[in-house]
């Protein structure tokens, strides 16, 4: 038995990394459209592979080994959204690039402003720029660059200004843009009152390591989107907690991480949110 896995671990190490890889691939793809293309894509080759070797069909089996040549090509152009989002994800290391107590006042005066925006029900939807740029989202909307503050997130998303019909992009403590436009996500979602709003914030998410948060004009319900997924209907302390939790807990982290280095060396209520392209 040593003999045998002395000689074949190799086999072993190889499965696990394929289980490994099936299973992450099955968690990227199992809410999206393409997943239902791959799934009858896969039933219809078995099928077919199946059909030609118990009934000696030489013709299909022909076709079937000269189709597989082109199915890597064919996956990759319909896998492309999803495929885009892991790599940004990949290359994802840290989140805001400013001191944690910038960080925090920051948080407070977003915090605040979403908040009053809930309150007076005001539709409205934010990007929060981590490592990997919106640059390109912004371009889509029009140039602020203005610190944020309470008031000025109030009078952008109010329904009777020209911006308020929109995203609204943050670099750090400084809004970048607002009027823009994002992705809007083709995912199946299990809630289909949800808006474009919503499903925008969402897409944004899917490409980018973005956090966004949407107001719900209807309701007020606030929510948080991050990595292609949604948390809906948070009350504000919920609210507050979470932003904390993404942006603060990290930052932590990666200082007591330094700081043990250092001493080795000498540690979903549903809504129907209006369209994000101007009447």
């Amino acid at each position: 038995m040593l003999q045998y896995l002395k000689d074949h671990w190799q086999g072993g190490v190889e499965i696990v990394i394929l289980w490994i890889f099936i299973y992450q691939l099955y968690r990227a793809f199992r809410a999206t459209r393409g997943a239902r293309i791959l799934v009858g894509l896969a039933l219809v080759f078995i099928a077919l592979t199946f059909a030609s070797q118990l009934l000696q069909l030489q013709v299909i089996g022909f076709i079937i080994r000269w189709a597989t040549a082109f199915l890597a090509l064919a996956l990759l152009i319909i896998f492309q959204p999803e495929l885009r989002s892991a790599l940004a994800r990949l290359g994802s290391t840290r989140l805001f690039s400013f001191s944690t107590t910038q960080q925090e006042k920051f948080l407070e005066t977003l915090g605040d402003a979403v908040v009053q925006l809930s309150r007076k029900r005001f539709g409205a939807l934010f990007a929060l720029e981590r490592s990997i740029s919106l640059k390109e989202h912004a371009e889509t909307g029009v140039a602020v660059g203005a610190k944020l503050s309470t008031e000025l997130a109030v009078t952008i998303f109010h329904p009777k200004t020209a911006l308020h019909d929109g995203g609204m992009v943050l670099s750090k403590e400084t809004v970048t843009a607002a009027a823009c436009v994002f992705p809007v996500s083709q995912k199946e979602l299990s809630d289909r009152s949800m808006g474009l709003r919503h499903r925008a914030g969402i897409g944004l998410t899917e490409e980018t390591d973005a956090v966004t948060i949407v107001v719900s004009e209807e309701t007020g319900s606030i929510s948080i989107c991050m990595d292609g997924s949604i948390e809906r209907n948070l009350n504000e302390d919920e609210f507050r907690k979470r932003l904390e939790e993404i942006f603060l807990s990290d930052e932590q982290d990666d200082e007591k991480l330094v700081g043990a280095q250092l001493d080795g060396e000498d540690r979903v209520a549903a809504t129907g949110d209006r369209s994000l392209v101007s009447d």
